[in-house]
């Protein structure tokens, strides 16, 4: 009787244990419903702020390639007009050159006698006659030959054995006056001319 009673005890010990533990167990589901909860709302709010990020740096790509391509236009523009400004200022090809001598300390008159020697003539043909010429005004001249053909190769890149003197003038320069005592105290006055030279070279076609 004391093992039947005994073994009734323990039964029930065991059913009185068994809804506690059920108790227990239950708001333990309970406890861990909310936590995932949690985590669903945090990944939810988490999820639009991404999509915000998101946005924003496609907006300033956006933002920087609006602004290389207005450069790029601005660029563009500037370019076009540099082009444009060049076909307006491209000059017409130069088809002579110059040189001039002012102020030479020889009369027009002896230097005209020289001029109309090599007017018309090739740079090569001058320079010869001026190198057998015995006057006085031949330095100068022969001088101003070879700075206007040195201009026309040099500056504008002429064909030297083509050139010739298209034009040669000679024109009055500074008159310097002077006196000269003459007999019972009077004076003669004394006007020493001056000469400008001009020399156009041309090419020969």
């Amino acid at each position: 009787m004391a093992e039947e009673k005994k073994t009734v005890k323990k039964a029930a010990a065991k059913t009185a244990d068994k809804p506690e533990t059920k108790a227990k167990k239950a708001p333990a589901k309970k406890a861990e419903a909310p936590e995932t909860e949690k985590k669903v709302t945090k990944k939810a709010a988490a999820k639009p702020a991404e999509e915000a990020k998101v946005e924003k740096k496609a907006a300033k790509a956006a933002e920087k390639e609006a602004k290389v391509a207005e450069k790029e236009a601005k660029k563009a523009e500037k370019a076009a007009k540099k082009e444009a400004a060049k076909k307006v200022e491209e000059k017409p090809k130069v088809t002579e050159a110059t040189a001039f001598a002012r102020d030479v300390r020889i009369t027009p008159r002896k230097v005209r006698l020289v001029a109309d020697l090599v007017r018309g003539k090739s740079v090569k043909d001058a320079l010869g006659v001026l190198a057998i010429c015995n006057r006085v005004a031949k330095t100068p001249v022969e001088k101003i030959i070879r700075s206007a053909a040195a201009n026309a190769v040099n500056n504008f890149g002429m064909d030297e054995k083509k050139l010739y003197i298209a034009e040669i003038q000679v024109g009055d320069g500074l008159k310097i006056k002077r006196y000269i005592p003459r007999a019972k105290g009077s004076a003669s006055p004394i006007v020493k001319r001056n000469s400008h030279i001009r020399i156009v070279v041309k090419e020969r076609n």
